[in-house]
């Protein structure tokens, strides 16, 4: 038998034409067409990162996340402190779901709704909903300062849904950051969001397209392994992200939070990818073929981390999620949002 969903659900499904209220998060060079796919086929939505795409492939990815999903519904998401490049090509490759990040655009919230793409804005205040909703929105992301990555928000989730639905109306919110399980998806469904948006969880797959060591490093950490800092900055200075902590961090950490050139290691390389030298504190994640002291690199990942204890096929993954969400809901045990 078929969930029923509460209404604020059912209205995120009816926009987006997911099955299940499970959004794969933007999680960069991680999200691949195979993960995002796969999410999409599983009944979720899958995620496309585009913003560090070369703007002549994105029609390409695009086009090919539709072949692989046999059509099921996936977001593209482009990060507004970097240019927008790329739009007009994911349209036109037949994206239906937009998210922006990072920024408020209402210009380019009308461009992809005339391309025929709902448009969700993620944002970490109540102010900011209000400026994304007087900007057009189709839907919101809550996303709390638990989520791993570069994180606007400075606020906790359980803190910042309530803003963030006591402004949106029939809007439907999304919650982000800290989620692992089906029960915190229902968690923050009895809280009053639409659905749920998971990052880290996401990463521990064997499509997500970071490398092995970076999942298995997920597997055994807790939240208390992750930091919220702006230690990993080279390549989008000022922005604060959620890290595991490792040698880098603990290093600087030590040597009192310096400012760059004054780190220690500074200039160091610490791997290399696709023949692209890493430095040591830049805020790109090792890929799969990345080489070198991985350890001493950016490993993002959000306080859910807790909530990881093996590395699964996406697709299976997604099922097992609805499935938990689904006894949970039943059995109406859903306490709170995760703290």
């Amino acid at each position: 038998m078929s969930q029923t969903y509460p209404k604020q659900v059912q209205a995120l499904l009816a926009l987006t034409g997911q099955r299940l209220p499970i959004i794969q998060a933007p999680i960069g060079s991680a999200a691949s067409v195979a993960l995002a796919s796969a999410v999409a086929r599983a009944g979720g939505l899958g995620g496309l990162a585009l913003s560090s795409a070369e703007p002549a492939r994105i029609g390409e990815l695009v086009t090919a996340t539709l072949l692989a999903s046999g059509g099921a519904p996936f977001l593209v998401n482009f990060v507004l402190h970097f240019p927008v490049e790329g739009l007009d090509q994911a349209l036109s490759a037949g994206a239906k779901v937009v998210t922006f990040s990072w920024g408020i655009n209402a210009s380019l919230i009308a461009q992809a709704q005339r391309g025929g793409a709902r448009v969700g804005i993620q944002v970490g205040s109540a102010g900011a909903a209000r400026q994304a909703l007087d900007a057009g929105a189709d839907f919101l992301i809550a996303q709390g300062v638990e989520a791993g990555g570069h994180v606007q928000s400075t606020t906790p989730l359980a803190r910042l849904l309530p803003s963030v639905l006591a402004v949106a109306g029939d809007v439907p919110v999304v919650a982000a950051g800290g989620i692992a399980s089906g029960q915190d998806i229902a968690a923050v469904i009895a809280a009053g969001a639409a659905g749920a948006m998971m990052g880290t969880r996401f990463i521990a797959t064997f499509e997500a397209a970071a490398h092995d060591d970076t999942k298995v490093a997920l597997v055994a950490a807790s939240a208390d392994d992750t930091v919220f800092t702006n230690c990993f900055e080279i390549g989008w200075p000022h922005a604060m992200h959620r890290v595991l902590r490792n040698t880098t961090f603990t290093a600087w950490e030590a040597a009192g939070c310096p400012q760059p050139p004054h780190r220690p290691g500074e200039g160091d390389v610490i791997f290399r990818q696709n023949g692209t030298d890493f430095p040591r504190y830049s805020e790109s994640q090792p890929g799969a073929g990345a080489i070198g002291d991985l350890w001493a690199a950016c490993n993002y990942a959000g306080t859910s981390v807790g909530g990881i204890d093996r590395i699964e096929p996406a697709g299976e993954l997604v099922a097992r999620l609805g499935a938990e969400l689904s006894a949970a809901l039943s059995a109406d045990t859903v306490e709170r949002v995760p703290a």
